[in-house]
């Protein structure tokens, strides 16, 4: 290992099974993940509708225009309009769990002992659209994923040296975000041109925003180690608030208790939400919008690429046609780390056909499940899957690789995923697995 900046390391004590530690009462991840899933639910489903908002916020201020007569003969051109981004994009989202700056509750010597600074970037989800913007891919990335760190400029000056192995949520305390994106670029090969982080400060902003999503639990959901504890009985559950934080923060009461788990919980509730902006008529209404976004946006720190709001509208823009079905979540393929069972390394075949899919710009399409803590809702049809190549082998592989891309009238086939790879699309409505 080649010298850097010591690393804060948590330990975390578990079974022979990956667990990845146990939620401390210091660590209320649904902070951060409340912010990222209301922040990814306005930028993938509202689409045109944030150049609406924009419009309309502008537009308020301004009194009736005065009609300007033209010379005969002579016909009005065309009013310039701001349009979709030409070709993809990929965004970063991470959190910080900083409690420096936070106030109220985190202002305590036991929430600040270990998380001041800039934080740990305990949520990281890279956001890749098409470049023909007829699709949409979120890639989640465990906390606990032990990766090489490359060399990363210090936000004081000067640069860490590399690190051949550490957690990947300490690239955010180690190197700022540019050492995410780095981090995350190394690992992919993706090029990664827009980022943005997100504190605590914005989370009662979006929930007050979001005005609570209804999910499906498939069976209770208790949960002790939560402030406020949860006990949530099986069912259709309306969640705002601070329940809601608790809910997303559940480590011990969904799937299995590990963090695996608690991502793909995250997932039955962002795609929760995604439905619900879409189908509950808040793509139409500018004022209920509106709050949501700039809740978002004023509690961001964005990357010098994306502080032009005619970037972020031109981003948005990009997916008014993209529907529920063409949106993945997924999280990135892992296995135990044979060198801490509580850690977990890329595997290395699956992670392989996911990536080549990023950096070649090809849609993708699940065969595996929705993940450890979430199964497919049974009273609802499942969405019929999109037709493509059958995968092909290759001698030696252990998973089926890509399959060769067939053009369609909208574009290549999608890459057929390896069946360890979790996840689901926001069209699927899923239930999230409790321990009651």
């Amino acid at each position: 290992m080649s010298d850097g900046a010591p690393l804060r390391r948590r330990r975390s004590s578990g079974s022979p099974s990956i667990r990845h530690g146990r939620l401390h009462k210091r660590r209320p991840f649904a902070f951060i993940a409340k912010v990222l899933v209301a922040t990814l639910g306005v930028l993938i489903v509202s689409g045109g509708s944030i150049a609406a908002i924009a419009a309309w916020d502008v537009a308020r201020t301004i009194k009736p225009g005065v009609h300007l007569a033209l010379p005969p003969g002579k016909t009005a051109g065309p009013i310039p309009s701001i349009g979709a981004i030409d070709g993809g994009v990929n965004l970063l989202l991470t959190g910080t769990d900083t409690r420096t700056g936070q106030g109220g509750a985190f202002n305590s010597a036991d929430e600040l002992d270990g998380s001041s600074g800039a934080g740990n970037n305990d949520v990281t989800m890279l956001l890749h659209i098409a470049q023909n913007h007829q699709s949409v891919t979120v890639v989640s990335f465990p906390r606990d994923l032990m990766i090489p760190i490359p060399e990363c400029p210090s936000p004081n000056g000067g640069t860490y040296g590399s690190v051949d192995k550490a957690m990947i949520n300490t690239t955010l305390s180690r190197g700022g975000l540019s050492c995410v994106v780095l981090t995350v670029e190394k690992l992919t090969g993706v090029s990664i041109p827009f980022a943005a982080e997100i504190s605590f400060d914005g989370v009662s902003a979006m929930s007050n925003a979001v005005g609570g999503v209804t999910v499906c639990l498939a069976s209770p959901v208790v949960d002790k180690y939560t402030n406020p504890p949860l006990d949530l009985a099986a069912g259709q559950q309306t969640i705002v608030g601070a329940e809601a934080l608790s809910f997303l923060r559940s480590r011990h009461g969904v799937g299995d208790g590990s963090d695996l788990g608690r991502i793909s919980n995250q997932q039955v509730f962002l795609s929760a939400l995604a439905r619900k902006i879409v189908s509950g008529g808040v793509l139409a209404n500018p004022f209920q919008l509106y709050p949501l976004a700039k809740a978002a946006a004023t509690n961001m720190t964005l990357s010098d690429t994306l502080t032009n709001p005619t970037t972020m509208v031109q981003i948005a823009l990009a997916l008014k046609d993209t529907g529920l079905d063409k949106m993945t979540f997924i999280q990135y393929p892992v296995i135990t780390d044979p060198d801490n069972v509580n850690r977990v390394i890329p595997q290395s075949d699956d992670a392989q056909v996911l990536d080549d899919a990023l950096v070649n710009d090809q849609p993708i399409q699940l065969t595996g499940t929705p993940g450890r803590a979430a199964e497919l809702n049974p009273n609802v049809p499942t969405p019929a899957p999109i037709p493509t190549a059958a995968p092909t082998t290759t001698p030696g592989a252990t998973t089926a690789p890509a399959p060769a891309a067939t053009p369609t009238p909208s574009g290549p086939a999608p890459v057929v995923l390896p069946s360890s790879i979790t996840g689901q699309t926001a069209a699927q409505q899923t239930c999230t697995k409790g321990n009651g």
